[in-house]
């Protein structure tokens, strides 16, 4: 990794507001943003129909989805740019562990730990918490089709994997954002709150000594 450069990767549950966020803080850290590409996942919208059956095959596509984007997209860009990514390589362990179970989740992990061992870390995870009640009403109004089928349960289930993963999160500083009363796309100072709460993590990540 270039040392005059940082990464920053945006985490959170479903509809928390990680791509929206991403794009924001572009202009406040000089950054190149890197986003998640899934609506390309031909199980998605049957995993959400039916979990049990269509969770190896999402999880597998995503696996190896992310990978093929990270694996060279990271460091070409930090090589000439700070980088904000609205996901992270280990968020699929958090749904795979969810989803999965016994051999079929054993395998997957032995594959991601092979594969992830050749990603980058984020100098800084951006951890983004909101309320279930604030999740499903955000899902809803942005309307995807693969997302209607979504069920308040299986985002409580999800919120809570996110807890326990980043409760014992130890690879890369985080930073906890609490959302739920921030309006950051139509409230400038909250954007501004937000950017500041970040720079002053990224001051005491020892990366960041060389870029100040």
């Amino acid at each position: 990794m270039n040392a005059k450069h940082f990464y920053i990767a945006i985490e959170g549950v479903i509809g928390v507001g990680k791509t929206t966020l991403a794009r924001l803080l572009r202009p406040f850290f000089d950054a190149q943003v890197l986003l998640e590409v899934f609506e390309e996942n031909p199980f998605l919208a049957r995993f959400y129909q039916d979990r049990e059956r269509y969770a190896f095959q999402t999880q597998t596509f995503f696996l190896l989805s992310r990978y093929q984007q990270q694996h060279e997209a990271i460091p070409n860009a930090l090589a000439q740019h700070n980088l904000i990514s609205d996901y992270t390589f280990d968020k699929n362990k958090i749904f795979a562990r969810l989803t999965l179970i016994g051999d079929e989740l054993e395998m997957y992990e032995r594959v991601q730990d092979t594969l992830g061992a050749r990603i980058p870390m984020p100098d800084l995870v951006v951890y983004l918490h909101a309320n279930v009640e604030n999740l499903m009403t955000r899902i809803t109004l942005r309307d995807r089709s693969y997302e209607r089928e979504m069920d308040r349960d299986y985002i409580a289930a999800l919120a809570n994997a996110y807890e326990v993963y980043y409760e014992n999160y130890f690879a890369s500083p985080v930073l906890k954002i609490e959302t739920d009363k921030l309006d950051y796309v139509h409230q400038p100072e909250d954007l501004q709150r937000v950017a500041e709460m970040i720079k002053t993590k990224l001051a005491k990540v020892p990366v960041q000594e060389k870029l100040l």
